[in-house]
């Protein structure tokens, strides 16, 4: 983004992305996403100990990873406009603030109801923290590097997963699962406190002022939503989101209860699949940049990888073919989000960044609410591994399907909400 031949008296006039300390920015939404991400994920390995210590049904467990995503949902939207106009610095401390205090309070759970009360609250906490990040990352990074900056944050996501399933078994194991969520709760507040210290907002480095970007914000939702791409990229996002966050939150309990796998060996094969889409998210920000922007064609071909992927995995029976065809699926089911971003990123300018990716992830992560409720219901009724994955497979297909009427904006397109040029 090239700064504004009108900036305003006392606003400095070099490019975000100039600057070395956009990589501190960087590393530090990084890690605050990554904690963000394993408190969420946390229940997927956690789900049978407090099942079997609150008295939940199977088919009951996956209605907390429902209370959690209708929180972080609801706050999606407000989470994002909020960060246009009180600064993505500001909403992404207190975002995780919030999510420590709640991720404490869950470790005390004695009830149902109290569980979902507090998953919900946990959800709205971390309803900012996406869109904060998404600003910080889009504002200090230009579009020559954004592709590959939003890959990197991005791999967030992938070692959130590996980590969960790697440790938390054991930790809940040896410690029990009380300990384990007053551990993560530790851990979210120190990121909290380093958000609060280190990090600086790109628009005091930029030439959109923040009172600008404020009034902007909402009429900039406004059009963004009557924008054609929008609605597809929403979709998008929701059916992959589908399979992703289905396959996270079911497949430990999937491989138990249908293929009689060891927790710890189901953990490991979950930890596996994401291992590849560490890799791969910044490779294919950075071969979408080198493309020019082209990030369709790419979406396309990780959605098709995900859906066969997930087809493949449900006819698997044995431990050592869970393991060979986990990071295979984990690329797939990963890889696409970095491409999602940076278009949506793409459709409304810096301005209305928080709030554009705010209302996205708002649609995106509907699946959250849906799919957990949706997979533990039909493998309840229907005591299939297979039937499950055609489940999973379904939202990815709906997600390429939307990816073919995709109309992807070049450099030097106008966005349609604040009319921002963007320069290669």
């Amino acid at each position: 983004m090239k700064p504004s031949t009108h900036t305003p008296a006392g606003v400095a006039t070099f490019t975000p992305q100039k600057s070395s300390y956009r990589w501190v920015v960087l590393l530090v939404t990084w890690a605050a996403y990554l904690v963000s991400m394993i408190c969420r994920l946390a229940w997927g390995s956690i789900a049978v100990s407090v099942g079997s210590s609150i008295g939940l049904s199977l088919a009951s467990l996956g209605i907390f990873v429902t209370a959690f995503y209708t929180g972080y949902v609801l706050f999606s939207v407000v989470g994002g406009v909020l960060t246009d106009r009180f600064g993505p610095r500001l909403m992404l401390a207190v975002s995780l603030f919030g999510l420590a205090a709640a991720t404490f309070a869950f470790s005390f759970t004695q009830s149902v109801i109290f569980g979902l009360c507090v998953q919900a609250v946990m959800g709205l906490t971390a309803g900012a923290d996406y869109s904060a990040a998404i600003k910080l990352v889009a504002t200090w990074f230009g579009t020559r590097e954004r592709g590959m900056a939003i890959g990197m944050f991005m791999t967030a996501t992938s070692l959130a997963v590996v980590i969960v399933n790697v440790t938390l078994p054991t930790l809940v194991t040896q410690f029990g699962w009380r300990d384990t969520y007053r551990s993560l709760a530790m851990v979210t507040l120190a990121i909290a406190l380093v958000c609060a210290a280190a990090i600086k907002d790109g628009d005091a480095t930029s030439a959109v002022r923040p009172d600008r970007a404020s009034r902007s914000a909402v009429p900039g939702v406004w059009l963004i939503l009557r924008d054609r791409n929008f609605f597809l990229l929403a979709v998008a996002g929701f059916g992959g989101l589908w399979g992703t966050v289905g396959f996270a939150s079911w497949a430990n309990a999937l491989m138990v209860k249908g293929h009689h796998v060891s927790l710890v060996d189901a953990g490991f094969v979950s930890a596996i699949f994401g291992v590849g889409a560490i890799v791969c998210k910044p490779l294919i920000g950075l071969l979408s940049d080198w493309l020019g922007g082209a990030r369709k064609p790419l979406a396309i071909g990780a959605f098709g990888l995900f859906v066969v992927m997930l087809l493949i995995f449900g006819q698997l029976e044995t431990l050592t073919a869970f393991k060979i065809a986990a990071p295979i699926l984990g690329i797939g089911a990963y890889i696409y989000s970095p491409l999602l971003i940076a278009l949506i990123a793409e459709q409304g300018g810096i301005n209305v960044a928080g709030s554009s990716a705010g209302l996205a992830n708002a649609v995106w992560q509907f699946s959250g609410v849906v799919a957990p409720v949706c997979i533990g219901v039909i493998f309840q009724a229907t005591q299939s591994f297979q039937v499950a994955f055609l489940a999973l497979a379904a939202g990815p297909l709906l997600a390429l399907g939307c990816m073919m009427f995709v109309r992807e904006k070049r450099a030097g397109s106008p966005c349609p909400a604040a009319g921002v040029v963007a320069a290669r």
